[in-house]
C-alpha cells in the first residue's frame, strides 16, 4: 500500500490542518470545506489523515460514484438464492467513525450532496430500497476540497459545512523551498521520509484522542456564550447554526490545548472557520491570514512540525 505524505510534515496549511483536527475531536462540527488554488496541497493534507489515526476509516468518494455505491444496496444473489435480505454497505456507512473525502466537491450532483450533508449532521441515514428501510450509522468527518474557478457550491450547501478555509499559493520563498524539498525527499524514499515523522504523528494522534475524550468536560462560560452571540449578531449571520458551531469549535480548540474551559483566545482562533463562508461582512473585515496573527506562541511553536505539500 502506498504511504501517504505525513500529516505533520505538511507545512503552510495551518488553518486547514487545525480545522481538520477540530473535526476529528468533535465530529458533530459537520466537516471542513477547503477552497483554494490548484496544486496547493489540499488533497495531500487530507490524505495525511489516513495514517494519522489508528483504526480510523478513510474513504475517498469518487465524483462519478453511483447512488448505490454511495448509499448501499441489497445483495441480489443472497436475496434470490437464500431468500433473505442482506445489505451491502455503501461508502457512507464504510466511512463510519472516520473521514469521507470528496475532491472537487462542487462537481458532485446535488442529490448526493444533500444526502451526505444530512448524514454528516445526523450521524446516519435511511437506506430505502424496495421493501426495506434500514437505518445505517454513519458518523464521519466530511471533507470537501474545490477550486472555486471550476464552479461554486449552492449557498445552502455551503452553509451545511461546519468549517471552511481558504488556501492560497504561498509567496514566501523559504516556505516554497521547504515544500519542494520535503516533496522531493518523500518521492525519493517514502518509507524513510515517513520514519522521520513517526514520533510527531504518534504524539498528534494521542493528543487528538485525549482531546476527544475530554471534550464534554470543557466548560463554556456564560461570558464566552455572550461573546459568540455578539459576534454572530455583529457579522449579521442568518440563523443560529453559526452560534452553535462557533461554540463547538471553540470548545474543541480548548480541549486540543488541554484547557478546562473555553476562553476568548479559542473563540478568535476558530472564528474565521465558522463565519467566513456565512457572512459577507466577516469576509470583508477579517481573513484567515489575519486570524492566524492571533495564534499564541504555543501554536506558533507547534507549527515547527507543519509542512505544506502537494502532488505537483
Amino acid at each position: 500500500m502506498m504511504k501517504a505524505f505525513p500529516f505533520t510534515a505538511v507545512s503552510g496549511q495551518e488553518d486547514f490542518k487545525l480545522a481538520l483536527i477540530l473535526c476529528m475531536i468533535d465530529a458533530s462540527l459537520g466537516g471542513v470545506l477547503a477552497l483554494g488554488d490548484k496544486g496547493t496541497g489540499k488533497t495531500t493534507t487530507v490524505r495525511g489523515l489516513s495514517n494519522l489515526m489508528p483504526g480510523f476509516p478513510f474513504v475517498n468518494l469518487p465524483i462519478g460514484a453511483t447512488e448505490d455505491r454511495v448509499l448501499g444496496t441489497v445483495q441480489l444473489e443472497t436475496l434470490i438464492n437464500e431468500k433473505k435480505t442482506e445489505i451491502r454497505k455503501g461508502l457512507l456507512a464504510t466511512a463510519n467513525h472516520g473521514v469521507l473525502y470528496i475532491d472537487e466537491v462542487n462537481l458532485l450532483n446535488d442529490y448526493l450532496m444533500d444526502v451526505l450533508l444530512d448524514a454528516a449532521s445526523s450521524g446516519g441515514y435511511y437506506l430505502e430500497r424496495d421493501h426495506i428501510s434500514q437505518w445505517l450509522e454513519s458518523k464521519f468527518c466530511l471533507v470537501g476540497t474545490m477550486n472555486p474557478e471550476e464552479g461554486e457550491l449552492r449557498p445552502q450547501l455551503l452553509d451545511r459545512f461546519g468549517l471552511s478555509v481558504t488556501i492560497k499559493t504561498p509567496m514566501d520563498r523559504a516556505i516554497r523551498m521547504e515544500i519542494v524539498n520535503r516533496r522531493l525527499l518523500f518521492d525519493a524514499d517514502p518509507v524513510a521520509f515517513c520514519v522521520l515523522y513517526n514520533e510527531s504523528e504518534t504524539l498528534l494522534s494521542k493528543r487528538i484522542i485525549r482531546a476527544k475524550s475530554n471534550l464534554l468536560h470543557v466548560v463554556l462560560p456564560d461570558v464566552i456564550h455572550e461573546e459568540i452571540t455578539d459576534a454572530c449578531i455583529q457579522y449579521q449571520v442568518e440563523g443560529l447554526r453559526a452560534d452553535i458551531l462557533l461554540m463547538k469549535a471553540a470548545r474543541a480548540h480548548a480541549a486540543y490545548h488541554d484547557k478546562k474551559e473555553v476562553d476568548s483566545e479559542d473563540v478568535h482562533r476558530v472564528m474565521a472557520f465558522v463565519l467566513s463562508h456565512r457572512s459577507k461582512n466577516f469576509s470583508q473585515n477579517k481573513s484567515p491570514q489575519q486570524n492566524r496573527e492571533n495564534q499564541s506562541p504555543k501554536e506558533e511553536k507547534e507549527g515547527e512540525t507543519k509542512s505544506f505539500s502537494s502532488i505537483y
